[in-house]
């Protein structure tokens, strides 16, 4: 190439224009970036190793504006205020118990006939006020109103309660308002910044993850930025100030109380520490026997083949053991710390009255009610900074979300597509050129794709590329649309390098027709609007109709405004390419660049496509790629591509005579064309002799195959789809006319079916049934509830014992006074000592029959899985995945409805009802006071808990369609960027943003009342139930203490039943859980293998017959595969199946190993239906050596003994099949010999080596009918001669089945069918079908391989 030396410099100069700098103001003044990007960037590359989570808590606030710091600010001042309200509400109650002592020490004193009341003291009646006085008679009395004061305390209650409400509300609303509008601007700025990545960014980071940033992640942010931060800060406050109390108070007690705490913080820490160790252990236990699982139901067929099922649901149990071991070890432990936490809080209750009452009588340092204050205010205070540190999980996940996003949203993209910079050229020829252009993909920088490509695209002609895949054809043309720029060298437009270009306006020059073109969810008429903004409707159908899709358009009931579906999923490929190649049109682009723009349809449609293309072509520059040779031979240059190099380049007559590249790719192709058009001729004449009805019908199929391919698509990955469409879908499903309709209403009904069938309805399971499965368990049920009881007995004692000591500060004899208080104090002790040991034993009770139940259903479904016939895993729900993680997570959420929860229930049930039982006996009228408060109390609490689910749900639904709007912009973003529409993309979203802000604003107001109200009705409780105490002490003489003791029996039990109602969401998921896996249990299978009905015969022969055998698979109702299987094969004969692949050749053979049932017809064995035989019987007659043997993870002489499942083998059977099956040898000179593991799959041997050890398996079942499913077909030559002669033996005297792609393997059986379509076009001996001259003799002597 001439000038080389220029271009060399010319590189050089293009390698500095890297793309373009932004201009000063843009640097700082842009809202992207928020003036903040330079810093963080220096400070993020340093720390970068050094942690995941690199963004500090108050970094989350980055884009609240003022009004949102001011909401924010008042927010937290108002949840500081809120949290000093309980410890107001302790000194409060101090006074409260004061004045409620010194009415009861007055009583008693009164109590003596010897003493009155005189001016306001209390006197001896025969004493005189000076003999009084000097006895030291002073203590006041009738100054005590009781009702009055507590009227007044009653009103602080009130007051503080509506303060709680007010600022519950406020704290609330405000910091959820504030974080809505700032998860609002993260999602718009996240979004905006994601479309704004260049196409290498998106190669290295899956939509899928995206997808879950936008959703997931931000709503981490969410719950970090929110209500949370108010609540922590509200308890916080309360954990400051009610040890501020406790100090001011009495600094002796609280010192105390405080020395026992390290124990219960360390019996906690060790608590979680075991527990977390434990589900770790109990994971892996039990991931063995998910691994059995898992590879048991991957390989279905092969257990099946072998009768291996009651063998594998053996192995499965036995891993499960071990899993059971270590929950029980779980619950045991966990039992053991919940009753050590217990033992501590009594122990330590103990010592605090103890220790307090001596303070309050010995020193009377304290007043009871001080001791109370101090008491309280210290426990209050350690309960408030244990939940508090519960909101600091959701602080940390939000820090560690927000990283990755605050670094996309930081990051600079490296090819800015909204970027204003760069210059437009103000006429434009469309000459484009490469010069020694390298470059690797991002996401695979050590693969070179284009290797120093120099080339030259002239303006006005018309260029072909052509070369194997891989050689780098599409990436030249996404390097011309400036998706990726190169590493060396550079592409330049007119001579100018396009890295100095505006990059919209450089998109907007090129119409680009793809493959598989992407159409987006809207009209026809918006899909070509899509192409160019601003576009008149006359201009739409000019593209229309110069892409030939003009009368198709106008055929259709809505014509232009026709929704083309999801992805274009309405239309056929054709239609879609034509609406694609309209919207390239529509541009009036200078350069077209048509990728593969025929090479999807069938030759009809490819035909009125090519030809709209060959009228587009004309004036512009135009770069075509292609594989089939009839698009490209009228092609100005064609261009041929080998390792990212162009390597020729001439006309057609010039490349076919220089015999390069271009020769080989038109050799090849032309021969392959000859043969599909005389298939079809043939097919076509076949059809019309038959029955001219046929063809319309055949037609119609071909629509319908392409429906039901969109089905298996779920079950088949991209690549096999190309295997699967038999040749005559291609060679004659051409676009007719009945069938573009057909084709636009079938998917729609096909959609709404298909989406969300994971999530069917099923019917919560009933508790009865569940139960009954846990039957054998009820000793240990019996018992665990016993210890529940107990346990739920013990928070009414604690109020019993608490208002005993109160009472005894009343009494005036101080020895009795300081005996009855150490009576309690051991009391205490007594409670937590009978705790510790009830906590245990319902813990390990329940834990054990619970992992039991597990055990045992985990077991059942896996049998029952098994049990069911191969059609049902054949269905995309029942995939290997699905079924395992059914298996692991239903049957251990069904422990949620039985054990634990029944200890729940009844551990509430027995709080509540001593609580009412003592609170009726002591005082029943303040008892129903109370009571009426109770509702209240629960009902916040569910109250809350609905509220948040709710929203959830709402959120989720708000989100969903802005979900849709990204989730279309992800998957598409090379067609939008193509078309260069991200900004209309980014407004979309935008706005449908709006809604879900709507609804987070409405939230924030109803959660915050529902929150004020929860927090306050305690308070108000409180001043009802006291101001009534007072009324019944002063009038109907009730002691003070049983106040006291009702309100906290009741308040208590009040939590134990929030507590139980939170169990309830647990208790819903298992009953669910285990309707689903009734339902699995109740299945009835269409085949079943455990049943034990069906024929038997002893001498089994082996003969065979297919009559007249209609089937299609369960799954694809409307491919029809077999058509009608007419063939028999006598004892002792080996029958040859030949036939292009999807011909039904191994669906035959499925039939005869009875994985499914002909739909008409019959398979007869030995003249028995098989349909009536005993499914077990019949399979181990047959022995089955299929293409990719599947071995299991065991020794090579565990999966040759796999063969024969019905007995025990020894080492002399396996070794003598494995001499039969040439594999012997082999095996002795290997370390381990017969007991080397093969791996997983069989990964650690070579194809041969299976499949020797896959016959050797068979052999050893020594079957009567031997099936070989293409069993050599891909091997290499030399294995597969050892393997051939392995399997000629195993032949002998057996009936077989041969499936072969060879013709080599073949030639030698007695009877050769040759299949086509589900049906047998000839059949007979070698030399007679040679003779015949037909199908066979072609397949012969032209020598392909017959596939």
């Amino acid at each position: 190439m001439p000038g080389t030396v220029k271009l060399r410099s010319v590189k050089r100069f293009g390698k500095e224009n890297d793309g373009y700098d932004l201009s000063d103001e843009e640097k700082n003044g842009d809202y992207m970036t928020m003036g903040s990007s330079s810093k963080d960037n220096k400070s993020k590359n340093g720390k970068k190793e050094e942690s995941a989570i690199r963004v500090g808590f108050f970094q989350l606030f980055r884009f609240a504006s003022c009004r949102e710091i001011c909401m924010m600010i008042f927010g937290s001042l108002c949840a500081a205020v809120h949290g000093s309200a309980q410890p107001l509400m302790l000194l409060v109650f101090g006074l409260l118990t004061d004045t409620f002592i010194a009415y009861d020490i007055e009583l008693n004193e009164l109590k003596d006939p010897e003493k009155e009341c005189r001016n306001n003291t209390i006197q001896w009646r025969n004493l005189t006020i000076e003999e009084n006085f000097s006895l030291n008679m002073t203590m006041p009395c009738g100054l005590l109103d009781i009702e009055y004061e507590m009227t007044n305390f009653a009103y602080y209650y009130v007051g503080i309660g509506t303060a709680v409400f007010i600022l519950g509300y406020l704290q609330i609303s405000l910091w959820v308002t504030a974080a809505a509008r700032q998860i609002q601007i993260i999602r718009k700025m996240y979004f905006r910044k994601v479309m704004r990545m260049e196409i290498g960014w998106f190669d290295c980071t899956s939509v899928g993850e995206l997808n879950t940033r936008m959703s997931d992640d931000i709503n981490k942010i969410n719950d970090a930025i929110a209500d949370q931060v108010g609540i922590f800060i509200q308890r916080f406050t309360t954990f400051v100030c009610g040890f501020l109390l406790g100090f001011a108070k009495g600094w002796k007690l609280t010192l105390v109380i405080i020395s026992v705490s390290p124990l219960i913080g360390l019996g906690a820490a060790l608590m979680a520490l075991f527990v977390a160790k434990l589900t770790g252990r109990g994971l892996q236990a039990y991931a063995k026997a998910g691994a059995v699982a898992d590879e048991v139901l991957s390989s279905i067929r092969t257990v099946a083949a072998f009768g291996g099922e009651r063998k594998e649901v053996e192995r499965y149990d036995c891993n499960l053991v071990s899993a059971q071991q270590w929950g029980i070890r779980k619950g045991l432990i966990m039992g053991f710390f919940t009753g050590y936490m217990w033992l501590i809080i009594f122990l330590c209750y103990g010592l605090a009255f103890w220790y307090g009452s001596s303070l309050v009588l010995n020193t009377q340092e304290y007043s009871p009610g001080t001791l109370l204050q101090v008491f309280f205010g210290v426990l209050i205070a350690a309960m408030n900074l244990g939940q508090a540190s519960s909101c600091l999980e959701a602080f940390a996940s939000g820090r560690g979300a927000a990283t990755i996003i605050f670094e996309t949203i930081d990051r600079e993209p490296v090819i800015d597509c909204l970027s204003e910079a760069g210059y437009k050229l103000d006429k434009v020829k469309g000459d484009l050129e490469f010069h020694n252009v390298t470059f690797h993909y991002p996401s695979r920088p050590e693969v070179k794709i284009l290797d120093q490509l120099s080339l030259q695209v002239k303006s006005g002609e018309t260029t072909a590329f052509v070369g194997p895949s891989g050689a780098g054809k599409s990436t030249t043309t996404q390097l011309i649309q400036r998706f990726y720029d190169p590493r060396e060298g550079m592409v330049t437009l007119d001579g100018h390098d396009i890295r100095g270009l505006n990059i919209q306006w450089l998109r907007s020059l090129i119409g680009i027709v793809e493959q598989e073109p992407v159409l987006f969810a809207t009209t026809i008429c918006e899909n070509i609007r899509y192409g160019r903004p601003g576009v008149s409707t006359d201009d739409i159908i000019k593209a229309a109709k110069e892409a030939n899709a003009y009368n198709f358009i106008m055929d259709l009931p809505q014509k232009f405004d026709t929704l083309v579906g999801e992805g274009g999923g309405q239309m056929s490929g054709g239609q879609k390419q034509r609406i694609a190649i309209a919207r390239a049109l529509v541009r009036n682009p200078r350069i077209l660049l048509l990728d593969m723009a025929t090479s999807a349809l069938d030759n009809e449609s490819e035909a009125v496509v090519q030809e709209a293309l060959d009228q587009v072509r004309l004036g512009r520059t135009t770069i075509s790629i292609a594989h089939r040779l009839s698009t490209i031979k009228n092609a100005d240059v064609i261009v041929g591509f080998e390792h990212g190099r162009a390597v020729e380049r001439g006309k057609h007559d010039e490349l076919l005579e220089r015999k390069g590249v271009y020769f080989t790719l038109v050799t090849l192709q032309s021969q392959g064309d000859k043969a599909l058009n005389q298939k079809a001729r043939q097919e076509m004449e076949e059809v019309e002799g038959s029955d001219p009805n046929a063809v319309r019908k055949s037609f119609r199929r071909a629509g319908s195959y392409r429906e039901s391919l969109r089905v298996s698509i779920h079950q088949r990955s991209r690549s096999q789809l190309s295997n699967i469409i038999p040749e005559s879908s291609v060679a004659f499903a051409g676009e007719l006319g009945p069938r573009s309709h057909s084709e636009t209403q079938v998917p729609q009904e096909l959609k709404s079916m298909l989406p969300d069938d994971d999530a069917e309805e099923v019917e919560a399971a009933p508790v009865a049934r569940i139960m009954k499965y846990n039957l054998p368990e009820w000793p240990y049920m019996l018992f665990g509830s016993i210890g529940a009881a107990v346990n739920g007995g013990v928070n009414p004692v604690y109020s019993l014992l608490f208002s005993q000591i109160l009472a005894t500060f009343s009494m005036p004899d101080p020895d009795k006074q300081r005996r009855e208080i150490n009576g309690i104090c051991l009391f205490f002790v007594l409670v937590g000592v009978i705790s510790f040991f009830t906590q245990m034993l319902q813990g390990y009770s329940f834990s054990k029959s619970g992992e039991l139940l597990t055990r045992r259903l985990r077991r059942l479904g896996f049998q029952a899985m098994l049990g069911q016939e191969i059609g049902w895993f054949d269905d995309h729900k029942n995939s290997p995945g699905a079924l395992t993680t059914r298996l692991a997570t239903d049957a251990s959420q069904v422990q949620g409805a039985t054990g634990s929860q029944i200890g729940m229930i009844v551990n509430s049930l027995t709080n509540i009802g001593v609580a009412i039982i003592i609170s009726f006996y002591f005082s029943w009228k303040l008892t129903l006071v109370i009571l009426c408060f109770l509702p209240f109390l629960a009902l916040s609490g569910g109250f809350q808990a609905k509220m948040l689910t709710g929203f959830a749900k709402q959120d989720k639904e708000a989100m969903e369609v802005a979900g849709q709007i990204s989730g279309e912009a992800l998957n598409n973003i090379r067609t939008i960027a193509g078309l260069g529409k991200e900004r209309h993309f980014v407004e979309i979203y935008d706005a449908q943003l709006e809604a879900p802000y709507r609804s987070a604003k409405k939230k924030a107001n109803v959660y915050g009342i529902c929150y004020g109200f929860a927090q306050c009705v305690v308070f108000m409780a409180n001043s009802a139930s006291y101001r009534f105490g007072g009324y019944l002490v002063r009038q109907e003489g009730l002691h003070f203490s049983l106040v006291f003791r009702v309100i906290s029996a009741i308040v208590t039990s009040g939590t134990a039943l929030g507590r139980a109602s939170s169990y309830t969401p647990d208790y819903a998921k298992a009953k669910i859980s285990a309707a689903r896996f009734f339902q699995l249990l109740d299945r009835i299978p269409k085949i079943s293998v455990y049943s034990c009905e069906g024929e038997k015969w002893d001498n089994f022969k082996g003969d065979i017959e297919f009559i007249d055998c209609k089937f299609t698979y369960p799954t694809r109702p409307d491919i029809q595969v077999l058509n009608g299987l007419n063939v028999s094969v006598k004892p002792g004969q080996t029958l040859a199946f030949v036939g292009s692949s999807g011909c039904g050749k191994s669906t035959s053979v499925q039939l005869l190993e009875r994985f499914y049932d002909p739909d008409k017809g019959r398979v007869l064995i030995d003249g028995h239906e098989s349909s009536r035989i005993n499914v077990a019987f019949l399979r181990s007659k047959i022995g089955i050596v299929s293409q990719e043997p599947i071995l299991f993870d065991c020794s090579i002489a565990e999966n040759i003994r796999y063969g024969d499942n019905q007995r025990e083998l020894s080492m002399n059977d396996v070794i003598s099949a494995a001499k039969k099956a040439q594999l012997h040898d082999f095996v002795m000179s290997l370390p381990d010999k017969y007991d080397t593991n093969v791996g997983t799959q069989g990964s650690q041997l070579s194809r041969g080596q299976k499949q020797r050890i896959a016959i050797a398996r068979a052999i050893i079942r020594d079957p009567k009918i031997l099936l070989l499913d293409e069993a050599t077909s891909a091997l290499d030559t030399e294995s597969e001669k050892t393997v051939q002669e392995a399997l000629d033996k195993a032949r002998e005297g057996r009936t077989c089945i041969v499936i072969a792609h060879r013709l080599s393997t073949i030639q030698n059986s007695d009877i050769i069918a040759v299949m086509s379509r589900g049906y047998v076009i000839e059949k007979g001996a070698h030399d007679y079908l040679m003779g015949l001259k037909g199908a066979y003799y072609k397949l012969v002597t032209t020598g392909a391989p017959i596939s």
